[in-house]
Order: C-alpha cells, then structure tokens, then sequence
C-alpha cells in the first residue's frame, strides 16, 4: 500500500516524521547516561546500573492527565499537559523513596497535528528533566474517527529505583509523629470533571475570562501544571528518615493519606495550618461546597505530604524552605482507626 493510500484512509505518516524529527531535541534533552537506545527503535534501552544499590528493586507507575486536557482543547495551548503527565507518574513513584529512571508516553488521536503533538512531547520532555529522568520511548498512535477533530488522549508510565532497605512504606509511622504539607500548584490533575462542571456549566464561565481573584484568565489558571516534587522528595531523603509520604491526587487528603497508615493510627489535621489556594475558593462559592467535603476531592493546596518524627520537623523545614518548596507542619499522628481527622 503507498502512502498516499494509507494518508487518505486518514493515517499520514509524514506527518508522523514530522513529530519525529521536531521532538528530537526534546527528547534528546533529556537523557541519562545509562540510556543505551535512541529514538526511532522499537524499544527503549536503560542499565541499570547495579553497583549502586545493594538489592534494587523496581518501582513502576502509570497515569494519564484526564479531563484536564479538555482545558487545552479549549484554550489552544499544549505545552504544559505532558508536565502533568509526568508529574502524575513520578510523584507517585517518589512515595516509595525510589528515584524516577525513565519515562514512556502514549499520545493517540484522530488526525495527526504536528505543532500540537510536539508542544505536548516539549512538555513531557520539561517534566522529565525536572523529575531527573530520561524520555526513552513513547507511542504516537493516529487513528481516524476514533477522536474527534483537534482533540487527543495521554497517557504515560514511569520507572523507578530503590535499595530495598531504604523502601518507604508508612509501618514506621506512629503517634505523635508530624504531618509537614507540601504546598501543590492548584488543582493539579485531579477533578477537573467537577471543576468544568461547577465553573463552566453552573457560573457559566469560560477559559477566556480574566478572573481578578486569579490575576489571569480562568483557562490559564486551570493549566497551571501539577507540582513535581521529586527534587525536594529526594533532597529530604538524603538528610532526613522520612517514615511516610502521600502523593494527595483525585480523593484529597481524605483518602490518599490513609493509604500509608499502619494499624492502630489516625491523623489528625488542623485546618487553621495553610489557607486554601484563591482556586479552591472560588469552587467553593461557585458550587456551594462544603470545605470537608472538598478535601475528599481536591488537594486543596496540599500535594504532598510527608511524615516524620517531631525532632526531624525543623530541619525538614529548613530544606524544603531553601529548596523554595513552601511546606508547613499540618497535624500529627495520633492513636486510631486509620482515618483523617479535622480539627
């Protein structure tokens, strides 16, 4: 079959070169020493290098960026979902104390729009090299009337490493240890289905107005990428025992913090600690929601959480603040159930 064949059955491979070769000082951009591929093979190539570790083991994590893409198909602007979609993959992964190795991506769409898929891999490519790994493969899949025009799908998988006895699980944590909150960058790539809905349909906003409380336009605001927090992560780690850490995604602090308690403890946070991002705000007044019920939706303003010992929370503190992480203790542990307590 030509190509032209093949192009009017709605599948154009130049275009597909086209991608390749305006991604390629992207991709290149990001690279590690111990990738042993480039791109155009069939697969990507990675030593692992196990001289460093004394018993590697593997940590792995997948995500897409949701509906938050439709906030990019509205406003036209591409270059920042493939920070989210790193971000979502290695925060994941840092909770267990691993460091990110490498990053795949999967883009799919109906009709192939060279521009647009490069600003969306120039993204990926920037949270890869704020996250410290290396871009080493990906899948850009055109498939006609499967998407409809001008419109595309994410996803991404991630790689990790950590020394076994260095793993992070939370069976360390116990009462009285201190709960230090890590301050997120907006909504990050949670809920965004209930946001459209609250701020589009019910307010009858849309991603052009300029929202004073904002100081930009709503669409702006919404894109604003999901904090990556490998780098303050991993700085921590080396001076600090870190007993748990939470990545707080789709269920807020409600439900993400509870997955790395123990038996026989809760948490208790004091919402007096951090005000609520001026976002969040205008969720609440634009959808009449109640602020509990939001911290089982929306980080609201706390994407990380990391638990240590109370001795450990000023040097903690000292780091994430020189880092420029801004970073406040939240609450403790306390004796429980497992559940999140708010005072």
């Amino acid at each position: 079959m030509s190509q032209e064949a093949y192009k009017n059955a709605g599948v154009d491979i130049e275009a597909g070169n086209k991608v390749v070769q305006g991604i390629k000082p992207w991709v290149k951009s990001t690279l590690r020493p111990e990738v042993l591929s480039g791109l155009g093979g069939f697969s990507g190539l990675f030593s692992l290098g196990t001289k460093k570790y004394k018993h590697p083991v593997l940590v792995s994590g997948t995500d897409g960026v949701g509906t938050k893409l439709r906030i990019a198909f509205l406003t036209g602007r591409h270059d920042t979902v493939g920070i989210d979609l790193v971000a979502m993959c290695v925060n994941d992964i840092i909770v267990s104390g691993a460091e990110p190795l490498f990053f795949l991506d999967y883009f799919a769409t109906g009709k192939l729009q060279p521009e647009v898929t490069v600003e969306v891999i120039k993204g990926i490519s920037i949270g890869c090299r704020e996250a410290g790994c290396a871009l080493i493969g990906g899948e850009t899949a055109e498939m006609p009337a499967s998407y409809p025009p001008g419109e595309y799908d994410l996803a991404g998988f991630s790689v990790g490493v950590v020394d076994k006895s260095k793993i992070i699980d939370g069976r360390k944590i116990k009462p009285k240890d201190v709960l230090i909150g890590l301050a997120s960058s907006g909504l990050h790539s949670n809920a965004f289905s209930l946001a459209r809905q609250i701020l589009f349909e019910k307010a009858g906003l849309s991603v052009n107005d300029q929202v004073p409380e904002l100081s930009t336009s709503l669409g702006e605001a919404l894109l604003t990428p999901t904090r990556i927090y490998v780098k303050a992560i991993r700085r921590l780690l080396k001076r600090i025992p870190l007993k748990g850490i939470a990545h707080i995604t789709g269920g807020g602090i409600t439900d993400n913090l509870p997955r790395i308690f123990p038996e026989g403890v809760s948490a208790k946070v004091n919402l007096g600690a951090w005000i609520f991002p001026t976002i969040f705000e205008l969720l609440k007044e634009k959808g009449a929601l109640d602020p509990i019920e939001m911290l089982a939706t929306f980080n609201m303003g706390i994407g990380m959480i990391v638990v240590v010992s109370p001795s450990d929370v000023d040097a903690a503190l000292g780091i994430l603040k020189r880092l420029g992480q801004e970073a406040t203790v939240i609450g403790q542990m306390v004796a429980g159930t497992g559940q999140v307590i708010y005072d």
